[in-house]
Order: C-alpha cells, then sequence, then structure tokens
C-alpha cells in the first residue's frame, strides 16, 4: 500500500478492523492509516484489553470514526 500504489485503490469499500490485547496492536496504528490513505472507510472494533495497550481515541482520530468497544455497541452500525 504504497502511495505510488499501481493496484485497485480502496475508495468506497469499508473495512472493520477487530483490534484485541496484544503488542501487535501497535502495528494496527499504521495499518488504519495506509488503509485510509488507500480511500477505505475505517471502522475499528475494540476489545477492552486493546484499550489498555492503545487509547480508542487514537483509532478515533487515525480512522475518523468512533470507535465500538462491545459487538452491540450502536456506533458501530451508522456505517
Amino acid at each position: 500500500m504504497n502511495k505510488k500504489s499501481s493496484g485497485p485503490s480502496l475508495s468506497g469499500k469499508v473495512i472493520l478492523l477487530g483490534l484485541t490485547g496484544s503488542i501487535a496492536l501497535y502495528k494496527s496504528c499504521e495499518l488504519v492509516r495506509r488503509l485510509k490513505d488507500e480511500g477505505a472507510d475505517v471502522h475499528c472494533l475494540m476489545t477492552p484489553n486493546a484499550a489498555k495497550f492503545v487509547a480508542p481515541l487514537t483509532f478515533r482520530a487515525l480512522s475518523g470514526n468512533p470507535v465500538a468497544q462491545e459487538i452491540w455497541d450502536s456506533s458501530l452500525w451508522n456505517m
């Protein structure tokens, strides 16, 4: 996903990213940024343990969307 990518754009695509608590969660910040750079509409769902590693506000800022912290969070389904 380079800025000069010759592959198809993700413009118009909606991506739901499930985030769990592990040290690898920090890599997800970069993933969200790159998906947004490619034009994707990224929505995040975090477990409580994930929020202990990286604050939900970080993913809200990167994705531009509210972050759901439980599966039945109504903000997730307002896509």
